[in-house]
């Protein structure tokens, strides 16, 4: 009897789509509704779970096929999000990039694309929403800033 992994928490060079979409939230922003949510309970999951275990949590929210969460499941392992093993002659799948890397990993793609429509008028917008939405994150912003100048001898 093979026992049951903890989920992967190294990032994997996931596979992310090349655009984002700014009506999404957080996640949804790079993955579609349904992927997102699939994540979501990878990530919220202590071990690995079977296609029906995930799609019995999903269907309570989201009333899909359960050919239709395996076929997206198996897409996500196909990205390099998800890992699918066969423990007891059934598919078990668990994230294999924790979120906290994969928010990095998609943020950092997503402000280098960002950058590439001009840094100056980039970062001035940037600061303006960021006081906006957050005044604290500002001063965390500028924290960083300097820890950065200092760490390149500026």
């Amino acid at each position: 009897m093979t026992s049951r992994k903890r989920p992967g928490t190294a990032l994997a060079s996931p596979k992310l789509p090349a655009t984002m979409k700014l009506s999404g939230d957080g996640v949804g922003t790079v993955l579609g509704q349904l992927e997102s949510r699939l994540m979501r309970l990878c990530w919220d999951a202590r071990e690995p779970l079977t296609a029906r275990e995930i799609h019995e949590q999903l269907r309570i929210e989201h009333p899909v096929s359960p050919f239709t969460s395996t076929t997206v499941l198996n897409r996500l392992v196909e990205k390099g999000l998800l890992k699918r093993e066969r423990v007891d002659g059934r598919l078990h799948f668990s994230a294999r990039v924790n979120e906290s890397s994969f928010v990095s990993h998609a943020s950092r793609r997503a402000v280098e694309g960002i950058l590439s429509l001009g840094a100056e008028a980039v970062t001035a917008s940037f600061v303006d929403v960021l006081a906006e939405r957050d005044p604290a994150q500002l001063e965390e912003l500028a924290r960083l800033i300097r820890q950065k100048l200092r760490e390149q001898g500026g």
